[in-house]
């Protein structure tokens, strides 16, 4: 990790660390279970759709975190799922 911090020598966040931890043993699970990419798109900061049907947990991965994105008045569609659980909004809805 410290030659990380000081030279790139891998992407994709914490998860080439953590597959190396695993050594390959891991299990796909369907795309349903984890609605990821909430965070929307790296490259020019855009929306993703959600998957369709049914969601077991909401992912914000990427750099678009809904608590930024409606601190700096520029809110995504998708932000109204995380602003329930928005302790610090002044009208805060009960989930």
């Amino acid at each position: 990790m410290e030659i990380q911090k000081r030279e790139r020598i891998y992407y994709l966040g914490s998860l080439p660390p953590f597959l190396l931890v695993f050594a390959g043993d891991v299990v796909g699970l369907d795309h349903r279970w984890n609605q990821h990419g909430l965070g929307g798109d790296n490259l020019n900061g855009g929306c993703r759709a959600l998957h369709p049907g049914p969601v077991s947990l909401l992912h914000w991965s990427g750099k678009g975190k809904p608590w930024d994105r409606v601190d700096a008045g520029k809110p995504c569609h998708l932000d109204f799922l995380w602003k329930v659980y928005d302790l610090f909004s002044p009208v805060s809805v009960a989930a």
